[in-house]
């Protein structure tokens, strides 16, 4: 059963290569369809991958190779939580090892230039308590890439 909201992801060409290693990286993923274009269309031919329906730690996608007009912005991005720093590690390593690319405060880009936020559980709990704690614990975040648990749980206790 499909969705009744899906978000759609407009890729070049490779919606279907994206769509492989989400579901490979990530828990609660998969690709579930791949549908290929019946005639010839403005960015590519009968035949070729045209979208790609998958999910991404629970939430339903569309891969969309839409060809080059458009491309990603960090005005969407995906928010992916971590319980430790093992995971936030994998996750992190799995992006930018894999051609994407290291920005500030948890947040990275994949090779095909969309972005995702790998969210320690630590910090947005710091956060959550307001006042010195959440602080303490922001200040910590702005001086990082990747989050350091350790680093946010020392802020934490001040």
């Amino acid at each position: 059963m499909v969705a009744k909201n899906t978000i759609c992801l407009w890729y070049d060409r490779d919606a279907e290569e994206a769509a492989r290693f989400y579901a490979q990286t990530f828990p609660d993923s998969r690709v579930d369809a791949v549908f290929r274009a019946p005639a010839d269309y403005p960015s590519g031919k009968a035949g070729d991958v045209l979208t790609v329906q998958f999910t991404v730690a629970g939430i339903p996608c569309i891969g969309l190779n839409g060809g080059p007009a458009f491309g990603h912005t960090e005005a969407f991005s995906f928010q992916i939580a971590t319980d430790d720093q093992a995971e936030t590690d994998r996750l992190w390593n799995a992006i930018v090892g894999h051609g994407g690319q290291e920005s500030a405060c948890g947040w990275c880009k994949d090779r095909w230039g969309l972005s995702w936020q790998i969210t320690p559980r630590v910090l947005t709990d710091a956060m959550a308590r307001g006042g010195d704690v959440a602080r303490r614990a922001f200040q910590a975040m702005m001086t990082m890439r990747k989050i350091d648990h350790a680093a946010i749980e020392a802020a934490v206790r001040g």
